[in-house]
């Protein structure tokens, strides 16, 4: 077997372990095409004075075509006294983690179990 088609052969053999065929998009990635589509055209419909590049789509998806700032990414990105883990995409369509959040909570945590193992 040549090496063209050992990788070939190995390719095919990682798709069947992870169950994908190859070729074709999957049905998240058919998902969030659809809404990417569903939400510029929401915001084409209106007029042009009165698009804002960001809401929600499907009742309840947040999506955001502004120009990401600073100001923005610290808020949805680290954001250790928010009350939510999730929060829309700086750029996009659907949400992203809160890592400051999570981090907030997980040193919480260690704190609240030290201070149970000192008083123990």
């Amino acid at each position: 077997m040549g090496k063209k088609q050992e990788i070939q052969h190995g390719k095919q053999h990682l798709d069947k372990q992870h169950g994908r065929k190859r070729g074709g998009p999957n049905l998240f990635q058919l998902i969030m095409v659809a809404l990417v589509v569903a939400a510029i055209t929401k915001e084409l419909q209106k007029d042009k004075e009165d698009r804002t590049w960001h809401g929600t789509v499907a009742g309840f998806v947040p999506y955001e075509f502004r120009v990401p700032t600073l100001a923005r990414v610290r808020e949805r990105v680290w954001d250790p006294e928010g009350e939510h883990l999730l929060s829309p995409h700086v750029f996009g369509v659907g949400w992203t983690l809160n890592l400051g959040r999570i981090v907030e909570l997980v040193r919480r945590k260690v704190e609240d179990a030290r201070e149970a193992e000192a008083s123990a």
